[in-house]
């Protein structure tokens, strides 16, 4: 047992290479990355992080700074799913898997890097096991490309090594989007992979529309087509349609993993250790969805789901997301032959160019 001695936060806000838009967050100009780093009693040391796309990072900070650091330090640092859980109490009445499983999320991950660097063993092997490497697939926040413009990026990911990528639906005029995935599925051909995501913007009935209507260009799933709060009504969306569905990146606990489970009817689950509580909350997510034969998927963060996805028997894919937290760090996502590769080195495999992010910070 080794004791936590000191925890150091730290909030950079990020500039994206361009404005980015989807059909319901409004536009992106920077995305936050809040850090935390842990140093035990033996000397060990590992880092964390989370992020968020451009609001909430301060108030991500102030919790760990003024909540969970004094009430972490002198824990033993190797009890990190009891730390995780009892942590989750602690600010449970103003957070109920809000901003506190943003903060927690940094916490949990920096001590996993430091479990995995006391084992010897990159993450992948700790948390599972299964593998080193996993499907990825391209994703964008487009809905505010010209066709032209989304053609080009598409054109790019597949490029890059991609077989698999997707596009933002909800355009004021479900015309649009049919005539934009018409296009895409034209330019990539039958044999590549090929999901929608429409970031909750539409009614249940909008939904099903726009399933039928495209179902004829082989989505491979449709993302977030309504608010995920509503999991029956997904079920709904899942009795009255064909193409698979996938949510997750905004369900923020087991119990409302659990909820997904049993009423979205879903294809695939897409947890985001960022927002879920860290590795400890990804991979209870993981374990709910194995148990019910769903494929665990991510959101975001690509440099460490490529680790988490990969441990897992029953893997679905990676996003490579809009966000490249990865190239401000020392080993940017690798694909070989379609596939992710995760770290082989001890820890979670993500180390910060902190020079890189120097001028960013906050």
């Amino acid at each position: 047992m080794s004791k936590i001695k000191n925890i150091e936060t730290k909030l950079f806000q990020v500039p994206l290479d361009e404005v980015l838009v989807d059909a319901k967050h409004g536009n992106h100009f920077f995305f936050e990355l809040i850090t935390a780093t842990i140093e035990l009693e033996n000397g060990l040391r590992g880092t964390g992080y989370t992020y968020t796309g451009g609001k909430g990072g301060y108030a991500i900070k102030a919790m760990i700074d003024h909540d969970l650091v004094p009430f972490l330090l002198g824990r033993d640092g190797d009890d990190i799913e009891n730390l995780t859980e009892e942590a989750f109490f602690y600010v449970h009445y103003v957070g109920r898997g809000g901003i506190e499983a943003f903060a927690i999320a940094a916490l949990d991950i920096a001590l996993w890097d430091i479990r995995c660097k006391a084992q010897n063993k990159p993450l992948w092997q700790v948390a599972g096991g299964a593998s080193n490497k996993c499907k990825a697939y391209r994703g964008g926040i487009d809905l505010g490309y010209s066709k032209e413009k989304l053609l080009q990026s598409i054109q790019g990911y597949l490029d890059e090594g991609f077989n698999a990528v997707k596009i933002k639906v909800g355009q004021p005029d479900e015309k649009i989007d049919i005539e934009r995935i018409a296009a895409v599925r034209n330019l990539i051909g039958p044999d590549i992979k090929f999901m929608i995501d429409a970031n909750y913007s539409l009614t249940v009935d909008q939904a099903i529309s726009l399933s039928k209507k495209v179902e004829k260009y082989d989505i491979g799933w449709f993302e977030e087509p309504t608010i995920p709060d509503h999991y029956k009504d997904y079920g709904k969306i899942a009795n009255a349609t064909n193409i698979p569905l996938a949510m997750g990146e905004n369900l923020h606990n087991q119990y409302q993993f659990e909820y997904a489970i049993d009423d979205a009817k879903l294809s695939f689950l897409q947890p985001d250790a960022s927002n879920c509580f860290g590795i400890t909350g990804w991979l209870k997510a993981a374990k709910l969805a194995q148990d019910n034969n769903i494929p665990v998927c991510s959101h975001g963060m690509q440099e460490l789901h490529v680790s988490l996805v990969s441990s897992q028997k029953l893997a679905g894919w990676i996003e490579v997301h809009s966000f490249p937290i990865d190239r401000y760090t020392k080993r940017p996502l690798v694909i070989e032959n379609h596939m992710a590769i995760a770290p082989d080195t001890p820890g979670i495999g993500v180390e910060f160019n902190w020079e890189m992010l120097k001028p960013y910070k906050k």
